[in-house]
């Protein structure tokens, strides 16, 4: 390491990594001029590039090493950081107009000038994606705005002006992934970090064609060993960047074929003709030989003449199918004599206004080596430092798993932003839950939540960190992606409702009955695994048949059924708090035609018309009886017959006294009469309350103002509601 210099500004180190050679540059900028402290250049020992493509990593990365090494000395510091640029080699450009609106009126900031651009960056992305069916990688390696919009009127800076709607027209260029990664691995093997891309163009442009100038319909062509680079201004932005695979190369290649010489005595031969009349070499025979500018011209013409042909073309292209007003040539392909009067010929302008640009367009260009000749090959060199100053002053640099992210420095930047810029999922920083399981009971929608997963495992520079861990320049930020946690699972057993029960009378004994759950239209068990979008009904009733089997009884086909003292059949349904009778004898009222004016009128008048009384319809009584089947701790019913075959040798029942209850259901009067007491369920045998067809989903029983149970006895003027709840 040389002497330790101090300089009155910050150093930017700058790359330009050619075909032919690597250029290294090293200055500061001071006001409006730029001082280059120190300048080397290499020539590649073989062909490690070809148009503009690294072919052979290593050797590339060593001969930056040698570049690198060489302008330490001559700084006496260590360089770290570089700027670099890359070709427009399959280069893709995207044009795009981007908006964003304030909820109200703001003052515009950098940061909000940054993220206009970084969204038009990604929508640029977009269109590039949906406009291109590849699956190569590409990567935004520079833009231009074209013009900013505030509140719908172009602008020329939004900065510090009060907005309630900005917008910005720009130009992204995309380069594949192969491009891009070549650069950073030799750039890489010289230990370097890249602090700032740019594109070549975009670089020989900050130098070649000044702001001022910039109104004007102009072209640049960067012509270098590999390809032609090419930009257009006008109207004060840049609005084109286009290129084509040839260049000085093509030329170096006629002169070898035709001289009988290797590639580097070629290249020699072509810049010599370019101050001497007459060349001399040696061929590959070493025999020694010589070659005049003009027959060196005339062996070179038709490549030239071709290359000039496609860039004219491209150049009309970018420029909307039409010439340029001027073009300003700059790179050592440029160099050959008759390049830029070709070229004027192919876009029909004239002459003087196709020319090589060197130290015509470094007025602002100060070297402070003595020994630097200022021309056009150093034009796309020195422009590389000035992007920096353009488009990362107030940027830095992090590698997120492996990927080198470009970020506004606004002093409070963390984890997560640099996940976003990265397009890293957001749901991959979170524990994301399973899938989540919906269904409905009973008519009304349910879902129950995944669980959670792991969350993202996060490190910056080895250390475990979070979301919000602060990051700084050249921080390397390594992201496991959360998981996500085991979808939602149910057994219908799970569903609260499930334990609620049926509580009905069967035989004169409470029987608590589990309820039904039908998924889709089925039974299923409580062990049945919910499935996304299951309907299910927990059913508020069972038949006499579900009844039976629950009791795991059989019903003989000769006994009698009855529902709240109702004929019924095995298909009857029994709800809440229901009666459930049968037995082999059928139940009869005594003088039944009398029993049936009395449930009409609820009084029966004697025979001699003497003072109306109330009816006394027989009363049936039954003790407790076992099913077909038997059950345990019951009997079987009086005068039936015994599992054995023998009569029952059960007294005949005795009739209680008979009472007449007057009560009120639903606003009207109701007689019972025929018992010696009353129940609230037997209220229905004089009422027209149909519970074989349900209205709604349970029936209200409320007794004097408050909710009864079916067997609860009622006294004379007791006042009832009977309606179905919904």
């Amino acid at each position: 390491m040389g002497e330790v210099k101090k300089y009155p500004g910050q150093l930017v180190f700058g790359l330009d990594i050619g075909t032919r050679s690597i250029v290294g540059t090293v200055g500061y900028r001071q006001g409006d001029q730029f001082y280059v402290v120190a300048q080397r250049v290499r020539e590649h020992e073989t062909r490690a590039m070809l148009d503009g493509q690294i072919h052979d990593i290593g050797r590339v990365g060593s001969t930056i090493s040698q570049v690198k090494e060489e302008l330490e000395l001559a700084i006496g510091r260590k360089l770290t950081d570089v700027c670099i640029a890359a070709a427009g080699r399959v280069l893709k450009t995207v044009t795009i107009h981007t908006e964003q609106e304030y909820e109200t009126e703001k003052e515009v900031t950098a940061e909000d000038i940054y993220g206009l651009e970084s969204q038009g960056i990604e929508a640029a992305y977009r269109k590039f994606m949906q406009d291109n069916d590849t699956d190569v990688t590409f990567y935004c390696v520079g833009y231009s705005v074209m013009r900013y919009y505030m509140n719908g009127y172009v602008m020329g800076n939004l900065e510090s002006h009060k907005a309630k709607e900005v917008g910005a027209d720009l130009i992204a260029t995309f380069l594949p992934e192969d491009v891009v990664d070549g650069l950073n691995k030799a750039v890489a093997l010289a230990d370097l970090q890249v602090v700032n891309m740019t594109l070549e163009p975009i670089a020989a442009i900050q130098v070649a064609i000044p702001e001022m100038y910039r109104t004007l319909n102009i072209a640049l062509v960067d012509v270098g060993a590999g390809t032609s680079d090419i930009s257009i201004t006008q109207g004060g932005s840049i609005v084109a960047y286009g290129m084509i695979p040839a260049a000085g190369d093509g030329l170096t290649e006629a002169i070898a074929q035709h001289c009988l010489v290797d590639f580097g005595t070629a290249e020699k031969i072509k810049r010599d003709c370019g101050e001497m009349e007459t060349v001399s070499y040696k061929d590959i025979m070493g025999l020694p030989q010589q070659i005049t500018r003009e027959e060196l011209l005339t062996v070179v013409r038709p490549v030239l003449d071709s290359m000039t042909g496609q860039v004219a073309d491209r150049i009309r292209e970018l420029n909307g199918d039409k010439s340029v007003s001027a073009v300003f040539v700059v790179g050592g392909g440029g160099k050959i004599p008759g390049y830029t009067d070709l070229l004027a010929e192919k876009l029909g302008i004239v002459k003087e206004r196709v020319a090589l640009r060197g130290e015509e367009v470094m007025q602002k260009i100060q070297f402070l080596e003595s020994d630097i000749k200022k021309d056009s090959l150093l034009v796309t060199p020195i422009g590389i430092c000035l992007a920096f100053y353009e488009q990362s002053n107030s940027f830095l640099y992090v590698t997120f798993n492996g990927k080198r992210v470009k970020l506004y420095d606004n002093g409070r930047l963390a984890v997560v932003d640099a996940a976003m810029q990265a397009d890293f999922a957001n749901d991959g920083l979170f524990p994301r839950r399973g899938k989540a399981l919906e269904f409905t009971v009973d008519g009304k929608s349910r879902m129950i939540r995944g669980e959670l997963g792991e969350a993202a495992v996060i490190r910056v520079n080895g250390v475990i960190g979070d979301i919000y861990t602060p990051i700084h320049a050249n921080d390397i930020v390594e992201v496991e992606e959360s998981t996500a946690g085991k979808a939602a699972s149910l057994e219908i057993n799970k569903i609260p409702e499930y334990h609620s029960s049926i509580i009905v009378e069967v035989n004169g004994k409470k029987i608590d009955l589990p309820k039904f759950a039908s998924v889709n239209g089925e039974l299923q068990s409580g062990y049945y695994e919910v499935k996304d979008h299951d309907n299910i009904e927990l059913l508020n009733y069972y038949t006499v048949r579900q009844i039976a089997e629950f009791m795991d009884v059989l019903i003989n086909q000769k006994y009698y059924i009855y529902v709240n003292n109702k004929r019924a059949d095995m298909d009857t349904r029994v709800y809440e708090n229901f009666s459930v009778v049968w037995t082999l004898e059928e139940i009869v009222f005594e003088h039944e035609e009398e029993q049936t004016e009395a449930e009409e009128t609820g009084l029966t008048e004697e025979a001699d018309g003497a003072e109306t009384v109330p009816a006394e319809p027989a009363e049936p009584y039954f003790d407790n009886f076992a099913p077909a089947g038997g059950g345990a701790g019951q009997t079987a019913p009086a005068g039936s017959q015994t599992a054995a075959g023998s009569k029952d040798a059960a007294e005949p029942a005795v009739r209680p006294h008979n009472t007449t209850v007057g009560v009120i259901v639903n606003n009207a009067p109701v007689i019972l009469t025929g018992k010696s007491s009353y129940v609230f369920v037997d209220v229905f045998d004089r009422i027209d309350f149909d519970l074989s067809k349900p209205q709604g989903k349970s029936v209200a029983t409320i007794l004097n103002g408050r909710e009864a149970q079916y067997m609860e006895p009622l006294k004379d003027g007791d006042v009832l509601e009977i309606y179905w709840r919904n």
